[in-house]
């Protein structure tokens, strides 16, 4: 008796967290960046979070990251951090994708850190809004269109 209620308590550990949804309140853990250095969480409090789950092989995303790239220069200076995670098999993929597209807002591959705070990922590009309080003030599953995108810059400081 005792073993199945132990390996249901180890199943249920190893299970993917439910994605958190508007409301929920979040600590974003540090992300190591593609080219190595560290977002620490420090850098994340305090600040609008943005978070955009994307691959390079997903078209979606390709159409989105271009906005947000946009988003990213219009914002710089301002109470708003910009982070992504890469769902690629591998890192040079998505490595390579933001050189190939000259890309630089800080990108790093999702990791288990990410997915415990986040929890599963209903699609791509999936992007939330986090408030300097850590609470998710918006989430979208799905491309956005640019101007939607650009509307995000609104969210500093919240």
């Amino acid at each position: 008796m005792l073993s199945v209620v132990l390996s249901a308590g180890l199943a249920l550990a190893a299970a993917p967290a439910l994605a958190v949804d508007v409301g929920d309140t979040v600590t974003l853990p540090s992300l190591t960046l593609l080219d190595g250095k560290t977002l620490p969480a420090s850098a994340l409090k305090d600040r609008t979070v943005i978070v955009e789950y994307w691959a390079s092989w997903c078209p979606f995303c390709a159409q989105q990251n271009p906005h947000l790239q946009k988003l990213y220069e219009a914002t710089r200076g301002k109470p708003i951090q910009i982070v992504t995670l890469s769902i690629d098999k591998k890192p040079q993929e998505a490595l390579d994708y933001m050189k190939a597209h000259g890309y630089t807002f800080p990108a790093g591959m999702e990791n288990d850190a990410w997915q415990a705070t986040l929890g599963k990922r209903r699609g791509l590009p999936e992007l939330y809004v986090i408030g300097r309080n850590g609470k998710v003030l918006r989430k979208e599953v799905g491309e956005m269109f640019g101007e939607d995108v650009a509307a995000l810059a609104d969210y500093a400081g919240k």
